[in-house]
């Protein structure tokens, strides 16, 4: 029988505060600017910027919650 989550789980118990906004105002641009530039720049081997797994993926997160 599979174990039943409990309403304290948090799936987003380690994520940092704020550490995406620091880097899009770091770079120049809105959140919403940059996550479109990271998701746009990620894996792309032209590009000069080439970000991280983990800020690919706040990016990805930032695009969902705009939703």
């Amino acid at each position: 029988m599979p174990k039943k989550s409990k309403k304290s789980d948090n799936p987003y118990k380690g994520l940092k505060e704020g550490a995406f906004t620091r880097q899009a105002r770091a770079a120049g641009m809105s959140v919403d600017d940059f996550s479109k530039y990271v998701i746009k720049n990620y894996k792309d081997k032209k590009s000069d910027y080439n970000p991280t797994l983990t800020t690919y993926r706040r990016a990805l997160f930032v695009k969902n919650l705009a939703k």
